[in-house]
């Protein structure tokens, strides 16, 4: 009886995760965004006011007199990339997954994202910029499968 309802359980996930209806995002893509523009939006747009880009740090040196607000770390060797889609929606609904270490600080009330609201301030060509930006930061670093000893 358990199996059963395992496998039903995840059968019902499976033709969730399937969803082809009208909200879906089945169909949806952007064209392809220039990074060397989005490093510019990026600085524009105070983005380095929160966010720390490995490898970029002249981006927020201070020079400019304003002090960033937090650090929030973006790029770097990972061992899974943030898809398009995932820096899309980060970008346009920053609330929509807040992670686990900025949910406690102290100014995120009800889950909500610091993250100002830029929906009605940024082209959508600046939105893919910054996205082709961000993606560019991160190296892959493929996994290293654990070796377990002969007996």
């Amino acid at each position: 009886m358990i199996i059963r309802t395992i496998l039903l359980t995840g059968a019902i996930m499976v033709l969730a995760a399937c969803d082809m209806g009208p909200k879906s995002s089945y169909g949806f893509t952007l064209p392809d965004g220039n990074a060397e523009y989005g490093e510019q939006y990026f600085v524009e747009f105070r983005c380095i006011d929160c966010h720390a880009v490995a490898g970029k740090e002249y981006l927020r040196d201070g020079s400019d007199g304003i002090e960033p607000i937090m650090e929030v770390a973006l790029g770097g060797t990972t061992t899974k990339i943030a898809t398009y889609g995932q820096l899309v929606t980060s970008i346009i609904n920053p609330s929509h997954k807040v992670s686990d270490e900025y949910r406690v600080t102290p100014e995120i009330e009800g889950g909500q994202s610091m993250m100002r609201n830029y929906n009605t301030i940024m082209t959508v060509d600046e939105l893919i910029d910054i996205v082709a930006f961000v993606q560019d930061q991160y190296v892959l670093r493929p996994y290293t499968p654990s070796s377990y000893p002969v007996y």
